[in-house]
């Protein structure tokens, strides 16, 4: 499990939780001024998850406004940019002159040498917050700055591949030890970096090495995106994303399986949780076979006596009799 802090305002006296949560934010991100209609008995939650040099905290609260001013600037500045995926409720940011309104799967950046002032709205706000060194993304820093104030679609393109990572992620990390976090952390980094190449329209400015990274991440994604597919294969792969078999190979060169190999483990196992799946009891083993890009059954039930030691028929049975 990844190294983690917990907050919960309730473990407070509600006369000290909103004092309490605005010291938290100001040592997760900045200090800040904040205020909210329910600061007399202020409700929050907070995981600050340690990712190397980079830091996520999936966080739940009541409304408030934030502010940072130039004063709080000139007497503390991590300079960090600050990336939020909102998941429920609605925040309204001024930086200036520059305003943007944000809505649920909705992505956010401040820098925290800039001023601004976010206001937001619901009953309780969920979102997935970031903090980044500047200096670790790589891009010239005056056009990484101009990216502060963009609403940031996060349900498309290169957005909808770091909301997923860092929804996926937040959802259970007990998948990965400490000694993962730094790997870890330079994924965000080269998601966050790719997303604000793609909002400057400029994805040259990226590093070689970063935007090698963002395609196989690209890759990944699609390879779980068509898993139904039959036809999925490296050269398909290749075809969608306008590069040649062999280019597609090198990038998986550093990874745990190659290509081919990663199409069929993902396909099994999906396929093994559908088996086990109560509410798809009476499914046909050979639909669920197909549903997940095997349409011969006999070749589907020999991949998964292989990989599992066991016939799908009876990996199902004895999951039946488990529960």
């Amino acid at each position: 499990m990844l190294n983690e802090v917990v907050f919960r305002s309730e473990t407070v006296a509600p006369a000290d939780r909103f004092d309490y949560w605005q010291e938290r934010l100001g040592k997760t991100h900045a200090p800040m001024h904040l205020s909210s209609d329910h600061a007399d008995d202020y409700r929050a939650t907070q995981r600050l998850i340690d990712l190397g040099s980079v830091s996520m905290w999936p966080a739940s609260y009541h409304p408030l406004t934030f502010r940072r001013t130039p004063r709080q600037i000139r007497q503390s500045d991590p300079e960090v940019f600050h990336l939020s995926l909102l998941l429920q409720g609605e925040g309204h940011a001024a930086w200036g002159k520059r305003e943007a309104h944000y809505l649920p799967h909705d992505l956010h950046c401040n820098d925290s040498s800039v001023p601004y002032e976010i206001h937001t709205g619901g009953e309780i706000i969920r979102s997935v917050g970031l903090e980044i060194p500047k200096a670790l993304v790589p891009l010239p820093h005056g056009r990484a700055r101009q990216v502060v104030g963009h609403r940031m679609n996060g349900r498309t393109g290169v957005g909808a591949l770091l909301g997923q990572f860092l929804t996926q992620l937040t959802a259970d990390t007990t998948a990965y030890r400490p000694s993962d976090a730094p790997r870890l952390g330079m994924v965000v980094t080269d998601l966050v970096t790719a997303l604000f190449a793609h909002v400057l329209e400029d994805e040259n400015c990226l590093a070689p090495e970063t935007r090698q990274r963002t395609l196989l991440l690209r890759i990944q994604d699609f390879i779980r995106q068509n898993l139904h597919d039959p036809d999925l294969s490296p050269a398909g792969i290749a075809a969608a994303h306008h590069i040649s078999v062999r280019y597609l190979h090198h990038l998986f060169r550093n990874e745990d399986s190659t290509v081919g190999a990663r199409i069929r483990h993902q396909r099994l196992e999906a396929a093994r949780l559908d088996l086990i799946d109560p509410a798809l009891r009476t499914t046909p083993i050979h639909a669920i076979a197909a549903r997940w890009g095997f349409p011969r059954a006999t070749d589907f039930s020999r991949a998964f006596r292989t990989a599992y030691g066991s016939t799908p028929r009876d990996h199902r049975k004895q999951a039946g009799r488990a529960s």
